[in-house]
């Protein structure tokens, strides 16, 4: 099973009159694909997916395949629901596309107890077993909570469970499952946090800045995996200005208006219930990006 680890981009969802724009998606896969990024991440949280249709999910997924075949960045996949059967279906659809791999968010809103999390997890993952599988912990948007024990034995019972995205924004969690769990492969979801997570073994980061600034952020994991503590705290302390102001409103309204701002998307849309940012964040933003070189299309 050939698991994805590294640098890892969630990618906004590009709309042109309401329409995905899928010339403008496939150019964003490209620009990450030649800054470095060892993997993308098509239709999860950033990409706005609660709000895409099935078809679009398939064709995010699609063109995402499409632009990094015969490269050796890879697809990390979004494959979640609240419901375990349409998670099924998502997981079966990203295995179709040819995706190398998936994450799958926490069920939201219902709020299951940690046996449920278990059963529901276990039946994603045992319907694509020769898929690679992480497990996507964001008890902030989900209100629940993936605990360490639970993790652990997924990881333990389900083969192709291989590691989980963290973005509880706790150190001592990632601490806590890689004493228990070396060989697990924990992502940062946090993007302020990044480096101290890979200083303490994280095997990779799943970012949002890294749409703006995916040079920046692939160095940053090769510096802390080469052992470069210096050079890549370095980094990541240059970019903590722009990590906040990415989450000034929720995401992925700051960073899609960066991207608007930066010239990188040519138009500035939103599904409802998400808007533009106020005038005031907007102004923040700008004022921000203006300390860094941000690299085009």
């Amino acid at each position: 099973m050939n698991i994805v680890t590294g640098s890892s981009t969630a990618l906004i969802t590009p709309f042109r009159n309401g329409k995905l724009d899928e010339q403008a998606y496939a150019a964003l896969v490209q620009r990450q694909i030649n800054n470095g990024m060892d993997a993308v991440c098509p239709v999860g949280t950033t990409g706005e997916s609660a709000t895409l249709s099935y078809d679009e999910d398939r064709r995010c997924m699609e063109i995402a395949v499409e632009v990094c075949k015969g490269t050796t960045t890879k697809v990390l996949a979004g494959a979640g629901s609240n419901s375990t059967s349409e998670a099924i279906n998502a997981a079966r659809n990203a295995q179709e596309c040819g995706v190398d791999a998936i994450f799958s968010v926490a069920p939201y809103y219902v709020k299951p107890s940690q046996e449920g999390l278990y059963q529901h997890y276990k039946a994603i993952a045992q319907t694509v077993p020769d898929l690679p599988f992480m497990l996507y912990n964001v008890p902030g948007r989900t209100v629940v909570d993936i605990t360490a024990d639970t993790v652990i034995r997924l990881f333990d019972d389900v083969k192709n469970i291989y590691g989980i995205k963290e973005a509880t924004g706790s150190l001592e969690r990632t601490i806590e499952l890689l004493s228990r769990r070396p060989e697990l492969k924990v992502f940062s979801g946090d993007d302020a946090i990044d480096f101290p997570m890979l200083a303490n073994g994280a095997a990779g980061i799943t970012s949002v800045t890294s749409n703006l600034m995916p040079d920046l952020k692939s160095e940053l994991v090769r510096l802390a995996h080469k052992g470069d503590f210096a050079g890549a705290k370095a980094i990541n302390d240059k970019l903590y200005p722009l990590n906040s102001v990415m989450f000034c409103e929720s995401n992925p309204v700051p960073i899609k208006a960066a991207m608007y701002i930066a010239g990188l998307i040519d138009t500035l849309e939103y599904r409802l219930p998400l808007v533009r940012p106020s005038l005031e964040n907007m102004k923040k933003i700008e004022e921000v990006m203006k300390n860094y070189e941000i690299k085009g299309l």
